[in-house]
C-alpha cells in the first residue's frame, strides 16, 4: 500500500505549499487550471500509477476538479482499481467498496457548489472583460514585436551599449544580446 499525494494549482505563479498533505510516498503536482481532466498530465499519471490498496491524498475537493461529473469520474476511476481517496479540508474517504449515502450526498453538494463557484467566477471575469473594452482599456491580441534585427547589429557596430540599443529600439537589452549573441 503506498500513500499518493496530489495537488494542483492553477497557474505557474501560484504555490502549492498551502496544500499540506501530511506524510506521502509519492507526490504528483501541477499548476494547470483544473477546468478539465485531459490537459493534466500529472493527474492522468496518478490515477494510472494508483494501485489497489492505496490511498490518495488531496488536499481539497477543487483542487482535484471543477465540476461534478469530472469529480465523480475521477473518484470513481480510482475506486473501480480498490484505491481510496481522502479529501483532507474536507474530510471526507471514499473507498472502493464502501457505500457511504451521507459522504457521497456531502460530495455531490460540494462538487456542485465548487462548479457554481467557477461559473460565477468565470461570469465576473467576463461581465469585467466587457466593461474594460467599453472603456478601452481592453485588448486580447497578442502582439509580437517585430525588430529590425541588422540596425541592431548597425548600432552595436557603432559602439552603442546594449542599454542604448534597447532604449532608442524600446526593444528589451535580452532581445539585443540574443541577436547579438546569435549573429556571433
Amino acid at each position: 500500500m503506498s500513500v499518493i499525494g496530489y495537488k494542483r494549482v492553477s497557474s505557474v505563479s501560484q504555490s502549492t505549499e498551502r496544500q499540506e498533505l501530511g506524510e506521502v510516498d509519492k507526490l504528483f503536482e501541477e499548476k494547470l487550471s483544473g477546468k478539465d481532466t485531459k490537459g493534466r498530465p500529472a493527474l492522468l499519471a496518478m490515477i494510472d500509477y494508483a494501485r489497489e490498496g492505496d490511498v490518495v491524498k488531496v488536499h481539497s475537493i477543487d483542487r482535484l476538479a471543477r465540476d461534478l461529473r469530472d469529480l465523480q469520474s475521477i473518484i470513481s476511476d480510482l475506486n473501480d482499481k480498490g484505491v481510496t481517496i481522502t479529501f483532507l479540508t474536507e474530510n471526507l474517504t471514499f473507498s472502493a467498496g464502501a457505500d457511504d449515502a451521507i459522504a457521497k450526498l456531502q460530495l455531490q453538494m460540494m462538487g456542485a457548489f465548487a462548479e457554481f463557484e467557477r461559473n460565477i467566477i468565470r461570469k465576473r471575469q467576463a461581465e469585467g472583460i466587457a466593461k474594460a473594452k467599453e472603456r478601452g482599456v481592453y485588448d486580447n491580441r497578442v502582439r509580437k514585436t517585430v525588430i529590425d534585427r541588422d540596425q541592431v547589429r548597425k548600432l552595436s557596430s557603432e559602439g552603442l551599449s546594449t542599454y542604448k540599443i534597447a532604449d532608442k529600439m524600446s526593444i528589451s537589452r535580452m532581445s539585443v544580446h540574443r541577436i547579438l549573441n546569435h549573429s556571433a
